[in-house]
């Protein structure tokens, strides 16, 4: 797909010639309860951070969500995530969220994946430069990245639905327009358009130029790449609204003065809050803390208890930041929550919402049978898991497939399953009480393995030797 190229006219203006890909559907839509305080509602949430420009030449960023002007609703906005690894993590989540937002509101909505601008790397919040990647790995990442955000904007659609008619939510891809850009065919249509003092001024050149390091010219033009993304949706698109974390706003103004310049034309930019850890890190890859949304990386399981672990200090701006929970039902939730604070409602409730829209229903359903198994030492719970979920549970557990020969014991099932030491040693941790099998602790070596006792109704055994080291055991031919 060709991008739309610029060309000069006598005047020396540029304009945009369409290609052959449609538009989405940008005729007026029946307006909703509650569009015209949108922008109010999503800051009330505390999912923006700020808006550029503060004002407009000709609309104001508030009137472009009234539905009360010919021609103005619904609107497009996008986000761009770059694939710099083969999952998005909870660190997009909340431009995610916002995004859905939008779309719930009835308007248009696009997640970009920069298959093309992850080759160069963005220095926006970073203090030295991002390893490089090369082509295939990040085609590769692209197509990861891709599959989850559809995963995702598919779990919204069909698990919370609100009844109203929402706009449409679209995945592209940057590398489509860009791979058919000649270098300097590019760079005489665009670079004219860019002024390097205003470029050298943004805030993530001037930290980067004055570390140790420096900054490469890749990661320069970055801003002028994220730009012309923002000027292609917007001919293509119709799209008048960027948004993109805190540390984005260089990169968004770069786009605004581009459209500005070359069309007239009114656009928008706003900025979202990083999510950091309870040190102040923001979650991510490079920081290396993140929580993953995709179920290889990360499982439901895992992802439910982050959220279930948040302090009291932080649930309600989770609550409001990555639910589609009402104001006045999280208020009801926090209040409940100051009578009963051992009970931990709101952070089940925050966890149970996230884990449902990232991995669905059945993720939310393992992600509760492996916290029963776990932590509530539920042989119900062990006996309907897969063995999928058995090895997500116990990332570090040995998994052994045995067969069950007449008279097992559970020494002979700790010595084949390489559980305790050879000899007397081994032995003794048995008749100590140091091994449970299937929570149940176990202090006779001889005794026979009991199907529905010692093994479950899956044909699964959780053995446990000391208080951390678990192995799990599959029997065949039962």
């Amino acid at each position: 797909m060709a991008a739309p190229m610029l060309r000069s006219v006598s005047r020396g203006r540029w304009f945009c010639t369409p290609g052959p890909l449609e538009l989405l559907p940008l005729g007026r839509r029946e307006t909703h309860s509650g569009v015209k305080g949108l922008l109010a509602m999503q800051k009330a949430r505390g999912l923006f951070k700020e808006f550029f420009p503060e004002k407009g030449t000709k609309i104001e960023l508030p009137e472009l969500f009234e539905g009360n002007r010919a021609g103005n609703f619904p609107q497009t906005i996008y986000c761009g995530f770059d694939p710099t690894a083969e999952s998005l993590h909870v660190g997009h989540l909340l431009a995610l969220l916002s995004l859905f937002h939008f779309q719930r509101a009835g308007h248009n909505v696009i997640a970009l994946v920069g298959g093309a601008t992850a080759r160069l790397g963005d220095p926006s919040g970073r203090t030295k430069e991002r390893e490089a990647l090369d082509a295939k790995r990040v085609r590769s990442n692209a197509h990861a990245l891709r599959q989850g955000l559809e995963t995702v904007a598919a779990n919204h659609q069909q698990l919370f639905t609100d009844g109203r008619k929402w706009g449409s939510f679209t995945v592209l891809d940057n590398s489509s327009w860009y791979q058919e850009q000649h270098l300097v065919d590019f760079l005489a249509a665009v670079g004219g358009h860019f002024r390097m003092g205003t470029l050298l001024s943004r805030l993530s050149v001037q930290t980067r130029l004055k570390s140790p390091e420096g900054m490469s010219l890749c990661e320069f033009l970055y801003q002028v790449l994220q730009a012309y993304d923002f000027y292609y949706l917007f001919q293509r698109y119709g799209c008048r609204v960027q948004l993109g974390g805190s540390d984005q706003l260089g990169n968004i103004m770069s786009g605004y003065e581009f459209i500005n310049k070359l069309t007239g034309d009114d656009v928008f930019g706003i900025t979202l809050p990083l999510i950091t850890s309870t040190t102040g890190a923001k979650l991510g890859k490079s920081a290396g803390n993140a929580v993953w949304l995709n179920r290889d990386n990360t499982s439901p399981f895992e992802l439910y208890q982050f959220f279930v672990r948040q302090p009291d200090d932080s649930v309600e701006r989770y609550l409001k930041l990555f639910t589609f929970l009402p104001l006045p039902e999280i208020e009801h939730i926090m209040q409940q929550h100051v009578k009963e604070p051992e009970k931990r409602a709101p952070q089940k409730r925050l966890a149970a919402e996230v884990t449902k829209l990232v991995h669905g229903q059945e993720g939310l359903d393992s992600a509760k049978r492996c916290t029963q198994a776990l932590y509530h030492s539920s042989i119900d719970a062990l006996e309907v898991m897969s063995d999928q979920e058995l090895k997500e549970l116990f990332k570090e557990a040995s998994f052994s497939e045995l067969v069950l020969d007449p008279g097992t014991s559970v020494l002979d099932t700790c010595r084949k399953a390489n559980a305790i030491p050879d000899g007397p040693r081994g032995y003794r941790m048995i008749t100590e009480g140091g091994v449970s099998i299937n929570h149940r602790q176990v202090t006779n070596p001889e005794s026979v393995l009991v199907v529905g006792q010692h093994i479950l109704k899956n044909g699964l055994s959780l053995l446990k030797i000391g208080k951390r080291n678990f192995y799990i055991i599959k029997w065949l031919q039962l």
